[in-house]
């Protein structure tokens, strides 16, 4: 078989670390019998663990938007329950597939964000994630008051989020230029807050990280097109200072922060 060269332009790095793909498997908590959707399968090294700990009655869905890559898997990785579709993750139909799937993947740096709030948001949302990303990003999504950011306000609004091991770059090929980490994230069972208008909830959101080293006050008078005496107000019956900035808010706050700004 002949050798696939990783492509620069899809952020393509091979991972062949066994103990890696199998902490990547372990925080996926991927069991017999589940519906796995692994994305950017490339070589298949986490295929085949994959297709393993899903047992004869499991199903492990690739999607691989490199064509040559989802042509070659197929004879790497040899197994009934494997199915390879040539797709983009981003616009994947997740609805059609059965509840209670599982993703997990080790995806190139520059789509975590954007499939993260896909996921998250989707209408079939997976039970678990495990993803193996850039090491900052990673404390990034799972970070608390104090650092968080729109990104760990998304994501943890609807799923639990975990570090576990950190994957050193020298154990990929080629190497990128930083460590990578796994992050393991489980859907909350019941929604963190009742009758939330996400819309609205996000807009307040947006507008507190527009300018973020700016102090609240600021931001969300720009964002929200309102004075900064009325947003005074409605940090202030919020319980929080006008002058905190948006990282240093928990979920609790900006939902505080949001049932002020639905009620005026």
């Amino acid at each position: 078989m002949h050798e696939i060269v990783p492509k620069k332009s899809l952020g393509q790095h091979w991972l062949d670390d066994e103990t890696s793909l199998q902490a990547m498997v372990t925080v996926g908590d991927v069991r017999p019998g589940d519906v796995v959707i692994e994305i950017g399968p490339g070589l298949g090294t986490l295929t085949k663990y994959l297709v393993e700990a899903v047992g004869e009655t499991g199903n492990v869905i690739a999607l691989e938007y490199d064509q040559d890559l989802a042509a070659a898997l197929p004879k790497r990785v040899s197994a009934d329950t494997l199915q390879v579709m040539y797709a983009d993750c981003l616009t994947f139909g997740y609805g059609s597939l059965p509840a209670g799937y599982k993703v997990v993947a080790n995806i190139p740096y520059y789509l975590t964000s954007n499939l993260l709030r896909v996921l998250a948001e989707s209408s079939n949302p997976p039970s678990s994630i495990a993803l193996l990303v850039q090491k900052e990003v990673a404390q990034r999504v799972a970070a608390g008051p104090g650092s968080m950011s729109l990104l760990s306000v998304s994501v943890q609004l609807y799923y639990e989020a975990t570090l576990d091991a950190v994957v050193s770059a020298s154990l990929f090929t080629p190497p990128p230029k930083v460590d990578s980490q796994i992050i393991g994230l489980v859907r909350r069972q019941q929604p963190l807050f009742a009758d939330l208008d996400t819309k609205l909830f996000f807009r307040i959101v947006k507008a507190g990280f527009s300018q973020r080293r700016k102090k609240l006050r600021s931001s969300l008078s720009a964002g929200l097109h309102i004075s900064k005496e009325e947003v005074s107000s409605l940090l202030v019956d919020s319980e929080i200072s006008p002058d905190a900035r948006p990282q240093e808010l928990s979920l609790q706050q900006w939902h505080q922060l949001y049932l002020r700004v639905a009620q005026s």
